[in-house]
């Protein structure tokens, strides 16, 4: 059983309410010991998160003359790469970006953002910026 619960400025939305659901749920049950879990809700990254990583990657490429390809492959290795021991062999490895919900692709980006800039000297705008219109024009 899954009860949506909502916590806004301190305060659970409804709070009568999930608990009646509880309570009727656990009154169902079995005479035993059981575990309730919460566990907070997330989204995987938004189709808008994944079209700006690929329109930077579209600008990074063609400001270094490299495959887009190969930029993602760059930034995937860069931060999505964590050390794992296989049959006694520590190895790295990454995963790709679909695997990330929406918190983690925004530190993804985050990071790519200050990496373009601190290694490329290239400034990656987003939505909210002035020069996005135009950016967006070269770069879909």
């Amino acid at each position: 059983m899954a009860v949506k619960v909502i916590k806004q400025q301190g305060y659970i939305h409804m709070k009568d309410s999930v608990l009646k659901k509880i309570e009727a749920y656990f009154d169902t049950l079995k005479n035993g010991e059981y575990t309730l879990v919460a566990k907070r809700d997330t989204d995987k990254r938004s189709i808008s998160q994944n079209a700006l990583m690929w329109m930077w990657f579209n600008c990074i490429a063609h400001e270094t003359g490299q495959n887009k390809t190969d930029i993602y492959d760059y930034y995937r290795m860069l931060f999505l790469t964590r050390e794992v021991v296989i049959n006694g062999k520590e190895v790295s490895v990454s995963s790709g970006t679909s695997s990330l919900d929406t918190r983690q692709f925004t530190e993804f980006l985050n990071n790519i953002q200050s990496d373009a800039a601190a290694e490329f000297g290239i400034r990656l705008p987003t939505p909210e910026d002035m020069y996005w219109d135009e950016f967006q024009n070269e770069y879909k």
